[in-house]
């Protein structure tokens, strides 16, 4: 009789009542929302990274993406942003697989769709992050297709 298919959980995500970090948008209302299982970190990791302009973190000068920056360029090179994208992620959050990343611009709208696969679990997921260039300057986080 054959085995069933192996489940594979991540030591972090056993104790349910301890928490592995915070969660974005880092304030709500006066306190920080903890997550409480990798795959909520992983994605706080990697909107982390995608969000952080290169510079902006004290002693790593080549960490994040800087989308914010790439919106006001006239023309995006999709291919040069997705292997940007990919890179920092492989470097900066190894526990993931980046299986595919969309980038598209329109007028004011610079969108970016990452669909990855959290590597102990397999669990995949996406999640789409629009910088705004328009009247409401600003970021926003649409739910991944798993939630958020």
């Amino acid at each position: 009789m054959p085995l069933p298919n192996p489940i594979n959980i991540h030591p972090l995500d056993l104790n349910a009542n301890v928490a592995i970090g915070v969660v974005f948008p880092l304030m709500n209302e006066g306190t920080f929302e903890q997550s409480f299982t990798t795959k909520e970190q992983v994605k706080t990791n990697i909107l982390n990274v995608l969000l952080t302009e290169k510079g902006e973190r004290v002693y790593m000068p080549n960490f994040g993406v800087g989308l914010k920056q790439i919106l006001f360029e006239n023309a995006v090179n999709s291919e040069e942003l997705r292997d940007r994208i990919s890179n920092q992620l492989s470097f900066y959050v190894p526990e993931i697989t980046v299986e595919e990343v969309i980038a598209e611009q329109d007028e004011h709208i610079l969108r970016i769709i990452l669909s990855y696969r959290i590597i102990v679990s397999q669990e995949q997921d996406t999640i789409q992050v629009n910088i705004n260039n328009g009247p409401s300057d600003g970021i926003d986080l649409n739910n991944s297709a798993t939630g958020f």
